[in-house]
C-alpha cells in the first residue's frame, strides 16, 4: 500500500489566539516525530505537499457570503459582523489574522489527498491538519472554519464515487458532516463519540438516523464518559464491520480525532494511544483499498504526536519501536509511544449503557437498510 502524509510548514504557524487549546504545532510534532523514526525513508511512505483550496472549491459547501466573511474578517475588516458567523473574541472560534488562508490551505491538504486517491498514486492519505468535522455551511462552530471533510467527500462525489463512508472517531460528534449528507444515501456517516448528554456539541444521539433517501445512513455511537480502550473497541467491532459490509463504500473517509485520549482537557472518554490505534488498525482492514484519513480533535501534544505517528505508521505497514529517538524525546519529554496499560477501568455500568446503544443501532439497521 503506498501512504501520502499531507504536510507543510505552513499548516502549524497560525495561531488562533495566544490562550487558545488548539495549538497547530502538534502538527509539527508529529511530523518531527515520524522523521525521527525515519518513516519517509520508507518506500510506502511519502511526504505530499498541500495546496490551498480555491474559493470555487470552497463553495462545494461553504456560502459564498460566508467565504467572503471569512476572508474579510481574516484582513481585519468588517468586523462588527462577525458573530453572525460564528466567531467571537472570547469564545471557541476567534479571529485572527491569515485564517482564511490557513482554513483554505487546511481543506486543500484534504484535497490533495482526493487528487492523489482518484489519480492511483497513493492508496491511503492521511492530513493531520484537517478533520474541521464542525463547521456549517455558513458557520464556524467547535474551532472550525471551513469543513475539509465535507468538501473532500464533495470532490469524491463529483469524481463519480457513489458510496462512501465516513467514520468519526474524534472525542466530538461529527455534526457538521453529519448533517451536510443528512438525506443522501451516497455518503453514510458513522460518528462513535462521547455522549451529547455530557460533551460539546450536544448531538449524536441514536434517533438522529437521517431523512429522506438518507434515513437509516446517519449512524451514532454515543459512549459514556470513562469509556476505555475495551469497550470502546468491543462497540466498534459489533457496529461499524456489519454495517460496512451491507453498505458497501467505494471508498473510506475518516476522521481520527486523538481527543478521546485519557489526558484530552476537553473530554472524559478514557482511551490509550495504542486502544486509539488498534481502532485505526480496524478502519484500515475494514477500507475498500482506498482510505482518505483526516486529524480532529486532540489538545494534550503528547496524546496527538504519539497517536498520529502511531497510525500513520500502521497505514505505512510499519511497525514501530516504542521507545521514542533520543533526540526527539530530549527535546519534547516524550518516551514512549504507547501509555501504561489501564486496569481495573471495565466498569458493569458503562457496559450496560453501550450494549443497549448497540442494541438500538442493530435494530436501525435492519429496519432502514437493505441487507
Amino acid at each position: 500500500m503506498q501512504t501520502g502524509f499531507i504536510y507543510s510548514d505552513e499548516l502549524t504557524k497560525n495561531i488562533l489566539r495566544e490562550d487558545h487549546i488548539l495549538r497547530p504545532m502538534r502538527l509539527r510534532l508529529v511530523y518531527e516525530l515520524l522523521e525521527s523514526y525515519k518513516v519517509f525513508s520508507n518506500k510506502s511512505a511519502e511526504i505530499l505537499d498541500p495546496k490551498i483550496a480555491t474559493s470555487f472549491e470552497l463553495m462545494t459547501f461553504h456560502s459564498r457570503d460566508y467565504i467572503e466573511a471569512v476572508s474579510a474578517f481574516s484582513r481585519g475588516e468588517d468586523l462588527g459582523r462577525q458573530h453572525r458567523y460564528g466567531f467571537s473574541d472570547w469564545g471557541d472560534n476567534p479571529i485572527s489574522e491569515g485564517m482564511y488562508e490557513a482554513a483554505a490551505l487546511a481543506v486543500g491538504a484534504s484535497l490533495t489527498g482526493v487528487d492523489a486517491l482518484i489519480d492511483g498514486s497513493i492508496d491511503l492519505a492521511f492530513n493531520a491538519g484537517g478533520g474541521y468535522h464542525h463547521a456549517a455551511s455558513d458557520y464556524a462552530s467547535g474551532f472550525c472554519i471551513f469543513n475539509d471533510a465535507v468538501i473532500a467527500i464533495q470532490k469524491l462525489l463529483q469524481k463519480g464515487v457513489e458510496r462512501i463512508a465516513y467514520i468519526d472517531i474524534d472525542a466530538h460528534h461529527g455534526d457538521g458532516v453529519q448533517n451536510a449528507f443528512y438525506q443522501t444515501n451516497k455518503v453514510m456517516t458513522i460518528s462513535i463519540h462521547q455522549s451529547g448528554d455530557t460533551l460539546f456539541p450536544g448531538t449524536g444521539s441514536t434517533d438522529e438516523v437521517g431523512e429522506e433517501a438518507g434515513i437509516g445512513y446517519s449512524i451514532n455511537l454515543p459512549m459514556p464518559p470513562n469509556t476505555n480502550d475495551d469497550i470502546y473497541f468491543d462497540a466498534f467491532m459489533k457496529v461499524v464491520p456489519e454495517i460496512l459490509k451491507i453498505y458497501d463504500p467505494e471508498i473510506l473517509v475518516a476522521q481520527l480525532g486523538i481527543d478521546t485520549h485519557i489526558n484530552d482537557p476537553l473530554s472524559q472518554l478514557s482511551l490509550t494511544t495504542q486502544g486509539h490505534n488498534r481502532i485505526v488498525k480496524q478502519i484500515i482492514d475494514l477500507a475498500p483499498g482506498k482510505l482518505l484519513a483526516l486529524g480532529g480533535g486532540g489538545y494534550d501534544l503528547s496524546a496527538v504526536a504519539r497517536s498520529w505517528a502511531l497510525d500513520y505508521a500502521t497505514m505505512a505497514g510499519l511497525e514501530l519501536p516504542n521507545d521514542v529517538p533520543e533526540k526527539y524525546s530530549l527535546e519534547y519529554g516524550i518516551k514512549t509511544l504507547k501509555d501504561d496499560e489501564i486496569t481495573g477501568s471495565n466498569n458493569a455500568s458503562i457496559k450496560a449503557t453501550v450494549q443497549k446503544t448497540i442494541d438500538t443501532i442493530k435494530e436501525n439497521t435492519s429496519k432502514y437498510i437493505s441487507q
